[in-house]
């Protein structure tokens, strides 16, 4: 039996910059954390007693006799791409809904990977656990997202990840002490909207408008730019750091349509009011976690503005995609 378990991540900048069909002619780059909330995934051999020859438990419950019954796209891609021949139990648990922009379907492909090569005996490195979560999710399945949430979920820890002309990316840590690093974990919020939505979705629109936007994507980019300036001070300025999310906020909900709402921005105007530095919808726009910044003495008025959307409080985490239990004892 294997256990895994692999982090959701908060974008800061760039987000969007991240797909292909943007970074191939442009490059793009993001800043992003993990944070210490995650997905559990446990595989184990399935015990050849039952009249269904693989088990997979998420928010249903598949019991199947052969891989092409399976209707958990990941799952079923995944295993046939390994060729999966033995029955399979595979149990999901998360600390956070799905599709609520925190990249949690691709911490489950990448721990559905990891898991399944922990279980032959296999080491996988982070580099080989977020190329092959894109290219299953790209080239597989054909969805509609961008590279960062693959390569996140993989690494861990707070980072500049840049993507390159030629398809590459480099993943660069973001170094800062543990001060301002606290400083500023210690003013960020997370807040569900209550709403949950498919990235993929939400994303295929803003591609489709890509080309007209291309100014907007560039002041993403300029914003990525100023942000990595201000990361690299010997003082770092919490303040300015939620003033830049405010302004990549406003260039964001720009890009298309769905990617904000009346609810989303009633939310967001609360906060500000409240006290607020800025803020941000995590992932690709239409619902999931609101991010907020703000000081301290703050946060108790935020969450009685915000009321009752849901307050998560949340700490960056280093470690990234991890197997925490391996047990070979039971084989079949």
């Amino acid at each position: 039996m294997v256990i895994t378990r692999t982090p959701f991540r908060v974008s800061f900048f760039g987000g969007g910059t991240d797909r292909y069909e943007w970074f191939s002619e442009n490059g793009g780059g993001v800043i992003s954390t993990t944070i210490d909330k995650y997905c559990y995934l446990t595989l184990r051999n399935l015990p050849p007693f039952f009249e269904h020859k693989h088990r997979i438990v998420y928010s249903r419950v598949e019991n199947v006799t052969n891989i092409d019954e399976i209707q958990h796209p990941v799952v079923r891609e995944v295993f046939r791409l390994f060729g999966i021949q033995e029955g399979k139990e595979l149990h999901h648990d998360g600390d956070l809904p799905a599709r609520s922009g925190l990249g949690s379907s691709s911490s489950f492909t990448v721990g559905l990977l990891m898991a399944i090569q922990a279980l032959k005996g296999h080491f996988s490195s982070k580099s080989w656990l977020a190329d092959m979560a894109i290219r299953v999710e790209r080239e597989i399945l054909n969805e509609t997202v961008g590279y960062q949430d693959q390569i996140a979920a993989a690494y861990g820890g707070l980072n500049h990840i840049e993507f390159k002309k030629n398809g590459e990316y480099e993943v660069k840590p973001i170094l800062i002490n543990e001060d301002a690093r606290n400083n500023l974990q210690s003013h960020l919020m997370l807040f569900f909207t209550g709403v949950g939505r498919f990235s993929s979705d939400v994303s295929k629109v803003q591609v489709q408008s890509m080309g007209q936007k291309k100014d907007n994507y560039a002041n993403l980019t300029q914003l990525l730019n100023e942000a990595k300036t201000l990361f690299g001070r010997n003082e770092f300025n919490v303040a300015e750091f939620g003033s830049l999310l405010h302004e990549g906020w406003l260039i964001k909900r720009s890009l298309s349509k769905g990617i904000t709402s009346n609810a989303i921005d009633g939310m967001y105007e609360k906060a500000m009011k409240a006290g607020a530095f800025g803020g941000k919808i995590i992932g690709a726009g239409g619902g999931g976690f609101l991010l907020v910044c703000a000081p301290p003495n703050k946060h108790k008025q935020i969450q009685d503005a915000l009321y009752p959307n849901i307050y998560v409080p949340v700490k960056f985490e280093n470690s990234g995609a991890s197997v925490i239990h391996f047990d070979s004892s039971m084989s079949f």
